[in-house]
């Protein structure tokens, strides 16, 4: 793709200052001048010096329908390369790190292609304009914008599932209740449960984890349109139960695969049906001595990690160790 412009761009209020001995330029610049000073190279760029993935559009949808949020719509900088195309003149001599920026070629986009393809979405549909922050090098070389793009996109790590459930707590339900679930001492989870991702020994059940599990337990189910106070209060009653009733094949996630997450989330699914068909709608609350009753038979289950459910995995053994024990507990009916 062509680094040419049709004519110079001059961008004011630019701040210039030096990062690592390169000079920058930092400023704002308008939608419409952001989606056309600057290209992507490609990694199949015929220079041999390519390095960008192919745009995905669904991420640039995402970032488009992110944008209509409005005012808490917040993004960081795009990041580019003028490659030496762009001069700066100081306003005066008493500013001179603050003026005007003559962008004589594009610059090549390091980082910020999805951000720049979901505004340009953005702006062609609603017919609006966005000011734009950018972070520009006047010169790297090559090999260092290769460099620095591999740095941002292999280097840096992103929040994580769970600490953005953890942020996101008082946006949504389930993440409100799993985060509770974690930090409340009377919950089963409040000794197993990390909130930001980072599994041990003894904590082996993320946010994430406990979000998946909360989404099994009450969707499409008389649970699914109850308060999140009324979730949580469910949640620690189903499994502050199953807890009391083994606590050994609780407590110990070394001897016994009980709260591995393969087999939470078979306990959820068997916990959406029991409280489903279980649930006092007059009293809104669960029928607790039937389900406790039901959920006594899970003795007839082998939970040992020595025994056959070490070789279940994933979503489709969590289903069959579901349906194992929805069998074992009508055959006790």
């Amino acid at each position: 793709m062509s680094n040419n412009l049709p004519s110079n761009i001059a961008i004011e209020n630019v701040l210039q200052s030096k990062m690592r001995g390169r000079v920058t330029y930092q400023g704002f610049v308008s939608s419409q001048i952001a989606v056309n000073f600057s290209y992507s190279k490609l990694y199949n760029d015929p220079s041999g010096k390519g390095y960008q993935r192919p745009i995905d559009k669904k991420r640039c949808k995402d970032f488009a329908n992110y944008l209509s949020q409005g005012e808490d719509a917040l993004y960081t900088p795009i990041l580019l390369n003028a490659s030496g195309h762009w001069e700066f003149h100081a306003y005066d001599s008493q500013r001179r790190n603050f003026g005007r920026l003559i962008c004589k070629k594009k610059a090549t986009l390091m980082d910020g292609q999805h951000r720049l393809s979901g505004i340009s979405e953005y702006i062609n549909e609603t017919d609006s304009t966005l000011n734009v922050p950018f972070l520009a090098f006047h010169f790297l070389d090559e090999d260092e914008e290769i460099k620095l793009f591999d740095v941002i996109n292999s280097k840096a790590k992103g929040i994580g599932t769970s600490l953005s459930r953890y942020l996101n707590r008082d946006n949504d339900d389930i993440s409100w209740v799993a985060t509770n679930l974690i930090l409340k001492p009377e919950s089963p989870f409040f000794s197993k449960g990390t909130l930001i991702g980072r599994r041990t020994k003894d904590k082996n059940v993320t946010l994430q984890n406990l979000y998946n599990i909360i989404n099994l337990l009450t969707k499409k189910s008389a649970l699914a349109n109850l308060s999140k106070e009324r979730k949580l209060n469910i949640a620690l009653f189903y499994f502050n139960l199953i807890k009391d009733l083994f606590p050994e094949q609780w407590d110990d996630n070394q001897l016994y695969r009980m709260t591995h997450i393969t087999c939470l989330n078979a306990l959820a699914i068997v916990g959406n049906r029991l409280l489903n068909d279980n649930y006092l709608m007059k009293s809104q609350q669960p029928d607790s001595v039937k389900i406790t009753k039901l959920l006594s038979n899970l003795k007839e289950i082998d939970w040992l990690a020595t025994g056959n459910l070490k070789y279940l995995k994933g979503a489709a053994g969590s289903k069959m160790l579901a349906e194992d024990i929805l069998n074992c507990i009508k055959s006790y009916k």
